[in-house]
């Protein structure tokens, strides 16, 4: 055991007897009074099995459970945290707004400086709504889509996720222009059957659905950089034709980039692609940590929402003081020369250096990014569709991810959530884990 690893493990030790509390034991009791013991299903290790951690503090890359033991972080509280945990300017501006009062209900100055920053950076917004989620930005641009055009028929492409809201907890129908099924119990068929589900990447499917029932459509919503089946990225070709097919047809083209907005580059994947969107979902990045979202787009569309419009939208703590202080300072903090540049190069280190330990290992095995996020399948190729991540060793990469966890480094505890790294994961960082996982995969 190295001098490091030793001083972590007394250090762990310690603090466990000086707290008497164990992971396992603040599981059991969450269990009592909170569904699964987690307000979050993934956060439960039902994928991977196992005992989920509880966090107790978090600096930098790095997080520690209630027993001490510290991680590598490698989630990010699933991606806000791109400048890492507390950072010292975002923790000042945060303080700074606490004294003045937690919530208003009531405009604020900072919501405009912050609504000026997200339209001044990401292509295509004009205007800007703020929300408390990712699901109710998505959920209300959805709504405002379906007031706008005056359609029904919304479309989303399967392994893509949107939030919990119920047009959107939709799977496949048994073929291509059959009703959506439901993926939730307590969501309504006549809801589902509004929502057409399409395969990701697949350019023939889309071309037959617009030719179906174009004109029906009020709205497609895609993750252009999927975040949720793992790390899939969609095809040019693919989203330059869903563009020209939404044009024609007079869909709204919504960009969920409540994962990927301001992750695979400043300006997100409409930048990414060269193609601006009709209504872009933010999220997570924008909050800093802080529950924060936003959906916004051409003022033509903007303009009818409430309480210009018919179409309504409201939110008791959109707007929140202490959330628009942590995402705007994370927003500045981003447009420094170079930061995209040198986190692209930090992802792709990672990346690369945990598929050469694979194949020294002789494990199949490849892993992919795009900016700061990034994607690890057991499997033999990059996977461009739900389909074929499906295909991945999942047992394998259970293995992995508690010999992982083992080793102090926290990867998602799922085979099918992509992974982010933050401006605080350092060379040595990135080197301390490719040499973890060389030896993970050693003892595959």
């Amino acid at each position: 055991m190295s001098s490091t690893s030793s001083t972590q493990a007394t250090n762990q030790a310690t603090h466990q007897a000086a707290n008497q509390v164990t992971n396992e034991a603040l599981f059991e009791r969450a269990q009592r009074t909170i569904p699964g013991g987690v307000n979050s299903p993934v956060r439960a290790f039902r994928s991977v099995g196992g005992t989920p951690r509880f966090i107790e503090r978090a600096q930098g890359p790095y997080m520690w459970d209630a027993e001490g033991k510290r991680y590598i972080d490698y989630i990010g509280s699933w991606g806000p945290m791109i400048v890492g945990h507390v950072h010292p300017e975002v923790l000042e501006a945060v303080q700074k707004v606490l004294a003045n009062g937690f919530s208003f209900g009531a405009p604020t100055e900072a919501e405009i400086e912050i609504a000026e920053e997200i339209c001044k950076i990401v292509p295509s917004m004009e205007q800007v709504r703020m929300v408390s989620s990712g699901t109710e930005a998505t959920m209300s641009a959805l709504r405002l889509a379906r007031g706008y055009t005056k359609r029904d028929r919304i479309v989303k492409f399967e392994g893509c996720y949107h939030g919990h809201a119920d047009s959107l907890l939709v799977k496949a129908g048994s073929g291509l222009l059959t009703f959506g099924n439901p993926t939730s119990a307590g969501v309504p068929v006549d809801t589902a059957k509004h929502t057409t589900v399409l395969e990701y990447n697949n350019v023939a499917a889309l071309e037959e659905a617009f030719k179906a029932f174009g004109d029906e459509i009020a709205a497609v919503i895609i993750e252009p950089v999927a975040g949720n089946m793992n790390l899939v990225k969609a095809t040019p070709e693919f989203i330059h034709t869903l563009r020209a097919l939404t044009r024609k047809h007079g869909s709204v083209l919504i960009f969920d980039e409540v994962m990927c907005g301001f992750r695979v580059g400043l300006r997100g994947a409409q930048a990414l692609y060269n193609v601006e969107a009709d209504l872009v979902c933010l999220g997570k990045v924008i909050g800093g940590g802080m529950p924060a979202a936003a959906f916004g787009g051409r003022r033509e569309i903007m303009d009818h929402l409430a309480p210009n419009g018919t179409v309504y939208q409201a939110g008791t703590l959109s707007g929140n003081p202490i959330a628009v202080a942590a995402g705007l300072k994370t927003l500045q903090l981003i447009q420094a020369p170079g930061f995209y540049e040198n986190l692209a190069a930090k992802t792709a280190r990672l990346t690369q250096g945990l598929t050469q330990a694979a194949r020294e290992a002789g494990v199949p095995f490849v892993a992919d990014s795009v900016g700061a996020m990034f994607g690890l399948y057991f499997a033999e190729k990059v996977p461009g569709s739900f389909a074929e991540v499906t295909k991945s060793d999942v047992a394998r990469f259970n293995h992995f991810f508690h010999q992982m966890l083992d080793a102090g480094v926290y990867f998602a505890p799922s085979a099918y959530e992509a992974g982010f790294v933050s401006s605080m994961h350092d060379d040595a960082i990135l080197d301390e884990t490719i040499a973890a996982a060389r030896r993970a995969f050693a003892g595959q």
